[in-house]
């Protein structure tokens, strides 16, 4: 942080108009990344979804796509659609939270058998 107020007060200094915008946050932690990917890659060797098989990607964007709400547009040349996605990267520790809750649920109803390690359990939080 303090690099960051360098470089900024020599931008002032400087006589550069200058933006700083500062985001109190609770990013997500490298566990819950973790878990996340591992979770991913037992749905995607677990489920087949409408006659289709998932990459651990593919599955990403279903499920935050679910939570989320996201909104779905038009692809470009009348190529389909998009799903207009969220960044896993920027999401908080309870985004995450809610987001494993989701999962769970999903594999509990298609009888998901989670490869994770048990400290990750610790990681939903």
């Amino acid at each position: 942080m303090l690099r960051v107020w360098q470089q900024v007060k020599g931008l002032v200094d400087a006589g550069v108009v200058a933006r700083l915008r500062v985001e109190a946050g609770d990013a997500r932690s490298s566990e819950q990344n973790e878990k996340m990917w591992a979770m991913l890659a037992d749905v995607a060797r677990q489920v087949e979804w409408y006659g289709q098989w998932l990459t651990a990607e593919e599955w990403k964007h279903v499920f935050s796509a679910a939570l989320e709400k996201q909104r779905v547009v038009p692809a470009l040349e009348g190529g389909g659609f998009v799903v207009l996605g969220v960044s896993t990267r920027r999401q908080s520790k309870r985004w995450f939270s809610d987001m494993f809750e989701l999962m769970y649920a999903f594999g509990s109803e298609r009888n998901v058998r989670w490869s994770a390690p048990a400290w990750m359990a610790e990681a939903s939080r």
